[in-house]
Formats: C-alpha cells, structure tokens, sequence
C-alpha cells in the first residue's frame, strides 16, 4: 500500500515505468546444463540434473534448457550435449517446466543431408516429444538458413528463439537487416547474445534501439560475465523491453560465466514474477553446485575481463587456464590473440591435451642430418635448472651434446643451444616474442599452425616436423611422429629420437608435483615413449619427480 501512496508524489514518467514494469511478465530460461557443460563435457550426474529439475520448479521457474541437441560428435561428450528425447523422458519432469534444448544452427546448415532432412533428424513432431521449445544459436552470415530451419520446427510444433551470437561484432546496418527478416519470417522469439561478455549498458540499448525499428515480437537477451556486468545487463535489457532473459545456477557457464540465476531472481522481483522457495535453490547449490565451482573455477577473472575488453572469444582463455599457462604466459598470448582479432574460436590456432586426435601429417624436415649418432640433451624450463645451470653449461662445453631447448624459456646461454622446438600454438601465441628472438632454428608442425599464426612467425627460420595426436602412442618416423599429447616433451622426444641420437639426456625435467595432474600426463607420455622399439634410454642429469633414471651432473662431468 504505502509504495502505491509514494507514487502520488513522483513524476509522470517514473509512475508510467513503475506500473509497465509491474505488469511485464518475465520468461527466466535456466540454461545451467546446456551453458555450464563447457566445463564438464555435459556430462552432468543424473541424480544432480533431477534435484536441479525439482528446485527450479520449487522455486517458480519455467523453461529450463536441458543442453544441446547434436549430432553425433567424435569425441566424447555427455548427455547433455545431444539431449536426445529418451534422454528427456528418463527424467521426472514436473508438469509446469518447459524443456528446450539449443542448437548450433551451423550443424544443420553444413549437413550433407540437407537442411530439412538433418532438422529431421534431429527433431521430431512435438505431439511425439516431451520437448516445448527450441533455440537455434548463429552467427548473421547464417541468419537467412537459420530461419528456414526455424520455420520447419514451428511446423513441428516447437516454439522457436534464434540466438543471434557475437552481436558486439556485427554493424548497425547488419543488425537493423537481422530485425527486418525476422520479421518476415515471424519467429517467436530474437535473442541476441553477448558471446565475448564485451557489452555493457551503452550497448545494450544500442542493439535494442536498432532491432526494434522493424522486430516487434518478443526479445530475449543471454549475457557473459567477463566484465562483470551479466547481471546488470540482464536488467537494462528488461528495462528495455526484453521479456526473455537468461541465467546460470551460479554462473556455472562458458568463459567467466553467465547472469546467476540465484540473483536475478531476487533481482525479477520488482516486476510481474512470483519466484519463491529459494531455500531450495540454495541447498541445491550448497550440495552439487559450490563442489563443481570448486573443480572446474569458472568465473570472472582478469583474464576473462581482458578478453571480454579486446573481444576475445573466452575458450581461448578457458584452454590457457586447462593447461595452466602462467601469468606472463597467458597476458602475452591474449595480446597475441588481440592482434589476430580472435574473436571466432579457432580449434586450428588453439589446441591442447583435450582437443580431439589430430591426423599425422608427414613434415619437410628429418632431424637425422644434424643429430645421427650424436648425444642429445634435452632441456626443459623447471626451476632446478637454474640451481645447476654452470655445471650444466660446462658439460655442454667439454662433451658438446647436440642441445634441444622445449619452447623458449630456458637460463642456458642461447650460444649452446643448437634448437628450439615447440608445437602447441596455444604455447608458441604466449612465447611469441621470445621465440622470433632466437637467434638459432625452431623445430615446429607447420601443419596444424593456423595461417595467422604462420604470419606471426615468418622472421624465423623454420624446421617442418610434422606431428599427429594419437591416444596411447608414440609412432616415430623420419620427418613426422604420432604422439600420445599435444605436449612439447612428447614432441621434442620424437624429434630427438627420429634424428638416431647415441643417447638422451635430461635436463629441467622437476615435474610439477603431486596434486598437479599434468605430472600423470607427463609420467605416461615418459612411460608410453619408453615403451616403444625405437626409445632410447633416458637420463635426467638434474632432479626430477618422473620415472625415468637420473645422474647427477656433477657425477656425469667427472667422467
């Protein structure tokens, strides 16, 4: 009663936004387990999605987007990334939740079936399915397709939202088009996507102003967190006129995450919503959620607020972090990154130990020539190295091994080191400058550098050994090797072996200690190397935490 009083006294323009927004009718869409299974390959335990189902019903929630809807993907992801209809029904659903599912409309338009047969394919009649809705996410070059599939899942049935995807990128005129044919094709909802979390309330506004000049259906809007203004572009979107919105149980979403869903429900209070019970909410995070942040960290970081500032696409700085790049390391990719304009992910510029098998590609370059019969040592960056640098450089000097340095960071005098090599372009973006300052060769797979990356490198005199990644195997050739990971130690391994060295020794190679699972990775790829006919027997000659057998460099320089 008494907010209704304070209004006698309030301007005419704020009494007329208070009762629009009194009125407006909210459609919250909860998209945790289709946005939140970048981080866990959608593979999310049956019994947390049915207590996420059953909380989000207590609390008066509606449409819940479950995952992707897929075709078959060759390498593994869960559930939730093909949300297939059985997959649908093995659930408890309760009767008041819409399910949907998201698409990538790009998978439809470039099937070789064609684009009806391969939306049915994917879609059944809804008569047939326990599936209400449906979400066809693009890019504008695809738009024109994209609301061909559109109209074929209405046909259906389905209620259907085009998710137009890294609009910051696109211009005014491009956007204004996008309004004018969705509103000759009458789809039922436009989104727009903040894909690189680079939009801020300008922006929004902005992008709002030019659909609506010829778009008079419903809006929806998906928000990213790099800059930390999800949430509060969320609201500015509804204060615009945006009835579609979304959210992620506490961000849990690709990148630095989404809008939570934990505030934006507090937050739809003031206008037409009844959201209650979030005491159910909160166990359910408490219980299943807090553990998965704890794991997987997703969330805002600087990183992911540089990337949202320069439009980075965020995977970029999602593998930096998968891989554990250091700091130095991943400020120098993202500028490297920012140069190319990557603001599309790129599988071909970026790939590390969770990319998908990478085809052996013979390369133009045999190490025989220069290391055949030789010893070679190998030399990594751990800090041990520092500590017995003079005994080591002294051994370089007096027994002249043939010296392979992994990557660019490395304390030995530059004199003594006869190659570099490298191959993981995630690796190479953050020691770009380091690298075109070698004075000597760098041995790298020119076959899976992207073309931007080549540019980047042309000053450098380049040594093509080629590589592919094949699960659980070494398979050393004369100018190519399949290697277990798309580790620079694996790589170098297969260099130094193909040249028929007389031995391999070990330099920097500490490990990363025991709670690190990159010391498994690279234990195995110690263990799979060994295993193989061609191996030669490795000594480290400064300590190490691996496998392998070691002798002090001291005892080695008394020989």
């Amino acid at each position: 009663m008494e907010q209704w009083v304070l209004m006698l006294f309030l301007p005419k323009d704020q009494k007329k936004d208070i009762l629009k927004n009194k009125m407006k009718k909210i459609n919250l869409v909860e998209c945790t387990l289709r946005d939140g299974g970048y981080y866990n390959n959608w593979d999310f335990d049956r019994i947390l999605v049915q207590n996420y189902l059953n909380s989000l019903n207590s609390l008066g929630v509606i449409y819940v987007e479950m995952g992707f809807r897929s075709f078959q993907s060759k390498d593994f992801k869960g559930p939730n990334w093909y949300t297939t209809d059985s997959y649908i029904k093995s659930f408890k659903i309760p009767k008041k939740i819409k399910i949907g599912v998201m698409v990538n409309a790009y998978e439809i338009i470039s099937h070789p079936s064609g684009l009806k047969e391969a939306t049915n394919h994917l879609f059944t009649k809804k008569k047939n399915s326990r599936l209400d809705f449906v979400r066809l996410a693009c890019h504008l070059s695809e738009f024109s397709k994209t609301l061909e599939i559109a109209k074929i899942l209405q046909e259906k049935g389905y209620l259907v939202a085009v998710n137009l995807m890294q609009i910051t990128e696109r211009t005014e005129k491009e956007i204004f088009n996008a309004g004018i044919q969705a509103q000759k094709a009458k789809i039922d909802i436009l989104y727009f996507a903040d894909s690189l979390g680079s939009m801020n309330k300008k922006f929004v506004q902005k992008i709002l102003k030019i659909l609506k000049k010829k778009w008079k259906g419903a809006i929806g809007i998906h928000t990213h967190n790099n800059l930390g203004l999800a949430l509060s572009n969320t609201i500015t979107a509804i204060e615009e006129d945006v009835t579609w919105v979304d959210s992620t149980i506490m961000g849990m979403g690709r990148g630095a995450g989404n809008a939570q869903t934990e505030f934006l429900v507090l937050e739809l209070d003031k206008f037409k919503n009844n959201f209650q019970n979030n005491l159910s909410l909160l166990r359910l995070i408490k219980t299943y959620f807090e553990p998965l942040q704890r794991k997987y960290k997703w969330g805002i970081n600087s990183y992911y607020y540089l990337a949202g500032k320069f439009g980075i696409h965020p995977t970029y700085i999602q593998e930096m972090l998968n891989i554990k790049l250091n700091e130095s390391e991943i400020i120098e990719a993202i500028n490297q990154l920012k140069s190319f304009g990557a603001s599309r992910y790129d599988v071909n510029l970026v790939r590390s130990e969770f990319q998908k098998p990478i085809k052996l590609k013979q390369g133009k370059w045999s190490p025989k020539g220069k290391i055949k019969g030789r010893e070679v040592l190998l030399i990594s960056s751990g800090p041990n190295l520092l500590e017995y640098k003079n005994e080591i450089e002294n051994y370089i000097i007096k027994n002249k091994p043939f010296v392979i340095a992994l990557n660019s960071s490395t304390c030995i005098k530059k004199n003594l080191i006869n190659l570099y090599v490298a191959c993981n372009p995630l690796t190479l973006l953050s020691d770009l400058k380091k690298i075109k300052n070698l004075k000597t060769q760098v041995v790298l797979p020119e076959s899976i550098l992207s073309d931007a990356l080549k540019t980047k490198l042309k000053p450098l005199t380049i040594l093509d050994y080629g590589v592919g990644i094949k699960e659980n195997k070494f398979d050393i050739f004369d100018k190519c090797s399949n290697i277990p990971k798309l580790y620079t130690v694996a790589y170098a391994l297969s260099v130094a072996t193909s040249g028929q060295p007389s031995r391999i020794l070990l330099a920097g190679f500490d490990g990363y200690g025991s709670g690190d699972r990159r010391t498994k990775i690279v234990d195995n790829i110690f263990y799979l190397y060994s295993s193989n006919k061609k191996a030669k027997k490795l000594l480290g000659i400064t300590p190490s935490s691996y496998s392998f057998d070691t002798m002090s460099v001291y005892a080695l320089n008394k020989n």
